[in-house]
């Protein structure tokens, strides 16, 4: 039996026996025929990916699925983060027919912006007393950081490859802030999405720890089977494990899917009970986390847990009594030879790959010399300058393991500041809006894990570009954020939310 369709076996067999033990959880914060309806479309479309051998017919079946749903603008959200790791967002070009080398490159994730995002956008932009888009701070930074990026596009070589990232840069930023940010527009609505998320991220989580314990990655037969370009490290290891990818290609994006997911799932437990079924979808994603063997993930997951704490009640002693906790099982770890293993993973303390480490320290050295060359607006080719081309790798690639560093690059200081304030003042308003609320309010939970979220993910992408789907998850937090900060101003009931059905018409 070929690779790829005994990786599907595996597929179907781990994940379905993960939907059985967290569909409760999905029909609880949605309805039981969402839960179905999702259940239906990440298997479905999962199985015609491994089987139909071409990424055209997947694409042309999945097409039409998703657009005879004629899915109100929040289910296609929805649909979005739930199918967004269902298929690797590896690439292929589509071709230009000797008019032009290709039109653009295709992908997953921006598969479904064209099928499920770009129609929700129309349908929201025709709705009477839609908030517009540049209203609020959050959107004239990311519209100042687009505009720049789209004008800086003309630096490129021809006329088609600024028009391409300019496209990009609807489909890759806009259409997902948009839609994130103006879909939700009560309490239920933003839990479903959020519940979305959680779903996917726990579906890839069990297939990761599966990688790991197998050393073998289930996707990479799939994505040569489709004739897509993966464009990942493949096989990678430390100390004999192999790091897990899972569908997203890479063991750190693997690891920061699943940290933004254990942040997300805290908005969904207020008032939960602490059953195993309640926190399955949390156990998977922290397998995930774990077979990632990524260090700045592990810390983004701390930083998740911290953040939540000190927003919460009693947050000196919790946070304190999480430290001992912490230590103490640090110096059990120390005491045999196994748990000496573990340590040495360990971010600051391990030693595992430092060179890692100093690879970043000499990245952050030399690039702030090449962006003092070009301070304000950054340059096209400083890949070329020499001190970039000596962070040239084995694998014959410059790995720019710092988003800041690259917008700085890109798009210089101006670019650097818009994108960095886009980040801050949301943090600061989702900080000032929160404390708000009473401490008990389902709302202030969900404002408190968006939060912790959102600036776990402003200390990851420090130590990762804005690879595979890196980019598409933090401008959905953001625009997650911007949604929840828009149901507070308009000073909707705070107490319980109700779960409502999805309607596909």
């Amino acid at each position: 039996m070929p690779e790829h369709l005994r990786a599907l076996i595996v597929v179907l067999v781990l994940a379905g026996a993960a939907w059985i033990v967290t569909q409760p959880s999905v029909a609880r914060a949605t309805s039981a025929a969402t839960a179905q309806q999702w259940r239906n479309w990440w298997f479905g479309f999962t199985v015609v990916a491994f089987a139909v051998g071409s990424f055209w017919l997947y694409a042309a079946i999945v097409a039409i699925v998703l657009l005879a749903q004629r899915l109100k603008p929040i289910d296609a959200l929805a649909a979005y983060c739930l199918l967004l790791f269902a298929v690797p967002a590896a690439t292929v070009d589509i071709p230009g027919f000797g008019l032009i080398n290709y039109f653009f490159t295709l992908s997953q994730p921006r598969l479904l912006a064209l099928l499920l995002l770009a129609p929700a956008t129309l349908a929201l932009a025709r709705q009477p007393g839609r908030v517009r888009l540049g209203s609020t701070l959050p959107d004239k930074l990311l519209l100042g950081y687009v505009l720049l990026a789209a004008v800086l596009q003309l630096r490129a070589s021809n006329f088609t490859s600024t028009l391409r990232g300019c496209f990009y840069l609807v489909t890759d930023v806009l259409l997902i802030y948009y839609v994130a940010s103006r879909a939700p527009q009560q309490p239920s609505d933003l839990r479903r999405v959020l519940q979305a998320y959680v779903m996917a991220a726990a579906l890839l989580g069990i297939l990761s720890v599966f990688e790991t314990l197998r050393h073998w990655n289930l996707y990479s037969a799939m994505v040569s089977t489709l004739g897509l370009g993966w464009g990942t490290t493949g096989y990678l290891s430390r100390e004999g494990l192999l790091r897990a990818n899972g569908s997203v290609g890479q063991a750190i994006v693997l690891g920061y899917v699943s940290a933004v997911g254990l942040g997300l799932w805290l908005a969904l437990q207020e008032g939960q009970r602490r059953t195993l079924r309640n926190l399955a979808p949390a156990l998977l994603m922290g397998g995930g986390l774990l077979a990632a063997l990524s260090r700045g993930p592990w810390v983004g997951a701390v930083a998740v847990l911290l953040a939540f704490l000190w927003t919460g009640r009693n947050r000196v002693q919790n946070i304190a009594k999480l430290g001992v906790a912490g230590i103490a099982g640090l110096g059990l770890l120390s005491l045999f030879g196994a748990g000496q293993k573990i340590l040495s993973f360990l971010p600051f303390i391990g030693t595992v790959d430092s060179g890692n480490v100093s690879y970043r320290q000499r990245l952050l050295d030399n690039a702030l010399i090449v962006i003092d060359r070009n301070f304000w607006l950054g340059s096209v080719d400083y890949r070329q300058t020499p001190e970039m081309q000596s962070m040239i790798q084995g694998q014959g690639i410059i790995d720019i393991v710092n988003t800041y560093l690259g917008v700085a690059l890109n798009y210089g200081i101006i670019g650097l500041a818009l994108f960095a304030g886009f980040f801050i003042v949301i943090l600061w308003q989702l900080w000032r809006t929160q404390t708000r609320l009473a401490m008990d309010s389902e709302l202030r939970t969900m404002g408190r894990s968006l939060l912790a979220t959102f600036f776990a993910i402003a200390l990851m992408i420090s130590s990762v570009s804005t690879i595979v789907v890196v980019a598409q998850v933090f401008w959905l937090v953001a625009g997650f954020a911007v949604a929840w900060l828009g149901l507070m101003a308009s000073k909707r009931p705070i107490g319980k939310i109700p779960a409502q059905p999805v309607s596909a018409g």
